[in-house]
């Protein structure tokens, strides 16, 4: 996914949740190796291996290496 792809980009479920009124979305994508966050007011944006996962505001202090989620993936 581009980091300016429509919401529309995100999986159904993950698109019901949204109008549902869930505020964050992860989509991990074991295949590209990324992980998505989509937000119900704002573009999705994708973090790649080198970047870090937060949950801010949802999450305060909440930090996680991309790298961690995918393991001793290749």
């Amino acid at each position: 996914m581009n980091p300016g792809a429509p919401a529309s980009s995100l999986p159904v479920p993950g698109q019901r949740w949204l109008a549902a009124g869930t505020r964050l979305v992860w989509v991990v994508d074991l295949k590209r190796v990324v992980v998505e966050i989509h937000e119900p007011d704002g573009a999705p944006r994708r973090l790649e291996r080198s970047d870090m996962l937060d949950g801010e505001p949802l999450f305060p202090g909440f930090r996680l290496p991309v790298t961690d989620i995918f393991g001793l993936m290749p």
